[in-house]
């Protein structure tokens, strides 16, 4: 029990929400949690019998608030507005991210301010321990009133429509799934409905997993660079701990450490310490400037994501049957303004990474041109920088912040938006590619080192380029790349250098 999540009243986090996601720690619906759900209840159902006008639970939705609803279709409305709102296009989201979204509903639904019943909040749970994930389009959210289409097509099972799988990507209809388990559709309330879309939950699982996965990729930036400095014969001087502290932002000092570790004992440093190099190009030397100002970034969003994650961001928020308020606890500004941050952050990783590559193809300090002995006849390394350029320009178009765009929807009444969502898709898309070019990195960073030999690097640097070894060989002659490539990726993907590293 120690190990459960509690909704509603613990904190969530982004390695929290993760390991639910991933079926590695429960969470479960306390009896405190429950009595806040059915106390907030309560309430909006003593507001739907009144005559007092509170939005969306006896009125009409975005520029509709101002038309009537009488007290005999309050639940119709809710129904009608997650078919109304299902209006989402383009391939499904990855299952993973349509989990988590589950998970930061029933964390928001928990608190208690938005009037759910504790039927909801327990089939949404049902969906989360039965993995039983719903189909959820990539687009279709402007990132205001909530991730509006996404959340209505999350939500579309618990009413018997929609499409859930539990495996890979087999989506079949959830009425089917429902019967197997003889479980019925549910009679969603008044205010329910508004309740499940509204929200930034689409913007928010994004961000987990551009979280994750950035840090990861930040961290095997700094270990790659490393092998890239140690092979390129470069010097370590630039991360002096006293010339760093002279300018001490919290990523550059982080990365400066790391590097500093990563180079401890190395007799390929020891070897050029007095060759005459006064300076090495700025993708070297500039490492824990660059790496570093990622990081900031990434920080900052960390911050706010785990401010959103136990925020309320539902429209109206019901505090007692006295006392609701409609407001913009909905908007997805928040979130979109340090997503753009982080794709900017993101790209410029994947953008010195390239130019390094570059400096290890170009046959300078006794490597060979493009990294291989018998250049002419092959190309060796040559077109694998053709290929981290590519991405790297691909990334650079992503960067147009997605957040400095709104268009009026809802008739004017919802007259300026985040885009949010797009913010977060594309932030998602920049790191993804990101790891693509530090996998060409890496491949060119580790044959570029075999050429140091019989020099020996740190224990650390020897050791990541051993378990490289063991997965990818050197190249002494052309061969198909991709496979290598990909090879990468999956090395990076898996932590394990990280795991040596530590």
């Amino acid at each position: 029990m120690k190990n459960n999540f509690r909704y509603g009243i613990d904190k969530l986090t982004v390695d929290i929400a993760l390991k639910i996601a991933r079926d590695q720690i429960k969470g479960v619906l306390t009896e405190e949690t429950k009595e806040r759900i059915k106390k907030s209840f309560r309430a909006v159902q003593s507001i739907a019998k009144g005559d007092h006008l509170v939005y969306s639970i006896n009125t009409g939705f975005g520029s509709l608030c101002t038309t009537k609803i009488s007290k005999e279709e309050t639940g119709n409305l809710q129904e009608n507005l997650l078919k109304s709102h299902s209006v989402g296009v383009g391939s499904p989201i990855d299952k993973e991210l349509s989990k988590l979204m589950l998970i930061l509903k029933t964390q928001a639904l928990s608190k208690g301010f938005s009037g759910s019943s504790l039927e909801v909040v327990e089939r949404i749970h049902w969906h989360i321990e039965n993995n039983y994930i719903p189909l959820v389009p990539e687009q279709g959210s402007v990132g205001a009133s909530g991730d509006l289409a996404p959340l209505a097509h999350l939500f579309l099972p618990l009413i018997g429509l929609g499409y859930l799988t539990k495996e890979g990507n087999n989506f079949v209809k959830s009425e089917k799934i429902l019967k197997e388990y003889n479980l019925e559709p549910l009679k969603l309330q008044a205010k329910e409905g508004l309740a499940l879309i509204n929200g930034t939950q689409f913007i928010a699982a994004h961000a987990i997993k551009i979280v994750e996965d950035f840090s990861r990729a930040l961290d095997h930036a700094d270990l790659i660079g490393t092998l890239t400095l140690e092979s390129y014969l470069a010097s370590p001087q630039p991360f002096t701990e006293k010339l760093i502290e002279l300018r001490p932002h919290r990523g550059s000092l982080l990365v400066a450490k790391r590097m500093r570790r990563f180079l401890q004992n190395s007799q390929l440093v020891e070897s050029h310490k007095d060759c005459g190099r006064v300076q090495d190009p700025y993708s070297l030397r500039c490492i824990p400037q660059v790496h570093g100002a990622s990081r900031d970034a990434l920080y900052h969003l960390n911050e706010i994501l785990e401010c959103e994650l136990n925020s309320v961001t539902d429209n109206p928020v019901i505090f007692s049957e006295n006392e609701t308020y409609s407001g913009g606890n909905f908007h997805g500004q928040p979130l979109a303004l340090p997503l753009d941050y982080v794709s900017l952050a993101a790209n410029e990783i994947g953008n010195i990474s390239d130019r390094r590559i570059f400096l290890l193809l170009e046959g300078k300090w006794g490597l060979p041109s493009n990294l291989i002995e018998n250049a002419g006849l092959n190309s060796g390394f040559m077109m694998l920088q053709y290929t981290s350029a590519a991405i790297a320009s691909e990334n650079k178009s992503l960067c147009f912040p997605a957040s400095a765009d709104s268009i009026p929807t809802g008739g004017g009444q919802e007259d300026h938006v985040s885009m949010g969502s797009i913010s977060a898709r594309k932030a998602l898309r920049i790191v993804k590619n990101l790891e693509k070019i530090l996998a060409i990195e890496l491949l060119c960073a580790a044959q570029a080192f075999d050429f140091r030999r019989p020099l020996k690097a740190s224990v650390i640097i020897e050791q990541c380029h051993n378990h490289i070894r063991k997965k990818i060989p050197h190249i002494s002659e052309d061969r198909i790349l991709s496979n290598y490539i990909n090879s990468a990726i999956e090395i990076i993907k898996s932590n394990e250098l990280l795991k040596i590293a530590q």
